[in-house]
């Protein structure tokens, strides 16, 4: 007697196990009826992934945007969720590939991305992205001022841009450094100028000196100099460029096609209506205005002539 009750419980266990397993499969995108799961319920659409170019610190991002998820997710009612991209090159390949379907893009890597993907849309932006800049910086041992005009004999120091496809601190810097000299950056410093990948890096790297001279977003040395990181009187503005357009969030057509037609204004419309200081925060915005495609076009002429579109 006590053999059978051992043996019904184990197969009370087992089926339990089985069941679950089974629950925990049609969970997943795919799963359900035709995905091997054998459950006679479709599953629900997978979640509206979004991510951002990785301009700073990665853990900072993760802590900050994780929450802008959470009320998109409540605002539309569809699970939303941040995924972290290790390089600006890998949120553009995510967003082509359909990995994530909403992108926090720079000017350039939103133009790369709406280039790649037909019916990509940009939707919003911060509202001083219409005119945006950046900074050229350079430690105070050069003996380097801040200057109305383009910086002379910065060629003789060492420069970082941030990361390679920045717009703020790379192809807008490249490009005002080719119409102020008439050379490319390599022929202008004596030695190859290096990429820091971020911009919190290229200040960094300035204000210790190990680097002489720098390009970076505005946004993040106004950030630094005001929370105590930065010293302006050692890492210094010498110039500042004119203006240009810069961030957006970027959305992919699969929105619309995986959440119903008119998803993607409904985005929109919550992404403009967003009042919470903190939420903006994670985006150095005050708050978002509507954008299109057309309002690009000034860095999609800049990246066709430097070669940054494929």
């Amino acid at each position: 007697m006590l053999c059978m009750r051992r043996k019904i419980l184990v197969s009370l266990m087992a089926t339990l196990v089985f069941a679950f397993a089974i629950g925990c499969d049609n969970s997943k995108p795919g799963g359900g009826a035709g995905g091997g799961g054998g459950s006679t319920h479709p599953p629900g659409p997978p979640p509206l992934r979004f991510t951002a170019i990785p301009d700073q610190n990665a853990t900072m991002l993760k802590e900050e945007y994780d929450p802008v998820a959470a009320h998109l997710s409540e605002k539309l009612g569809i699970a939303v969720v941040y995924v972290p991209a290790k390089d600006y090159a890998a949120s553009v390949e995510m967003f082509t590939s359909g990995d994530v379907q909403l992108a926090w893009f720079g000017g350039l890597t939103g133009v790369q991305a709406r280039h790649r993907v037909k019916g990509a849309r940009a939707i919003a932006q911060g509202e001083a992205d219409p005119q945006y800049k950046s900074y050229f910086i350079a430690h105070k041992d050069t003996g380097l001022e801040k200057s109305e005009d383009f910086p002379k004999g910065i060629g003789e120091f060492t420069f970082t841009f941030g990361s390679e496809s920045s717009t703020s601190g790379r192809l807008m810097p490249e490009h005002f450094i080719r119409k102020n000299t008439g050379k490319s950056p390599k022929e202008l410093f004596k030695t190859a100028p290096t990429f820091s990948g971020a911009h919190d890096k290229t200040v960094e790297l300035v204000q210790s000196g190990q680097v002489q001279v720098g390009a970076v977003n505005y946004k993040v040395y106004d950030k630094r100099v005001k929370a105590g990181k930065t010293d302006p009187d050692v890492c210094r503005i010498i110039w500042t460029t004119p203006f240009y357009a810069d961030y957006n969030f970027t959305a992919h057509p699969d929105i619309d096609n995986t959440f119903g037609k008119g998803t993607i204004d409904r985005l929109q419309k919550e992404l403009l209506a967003i009042e919470d200081e903190k939420l903006m925060e994670a985006f150095l915005r005050k708050d978002f205005i509507a954008a299109k495609n057309e309002d690009f076009d000034g860095i999609v002429s800049v990246a066709k002539e430097l070669g940054f579109l494929d």
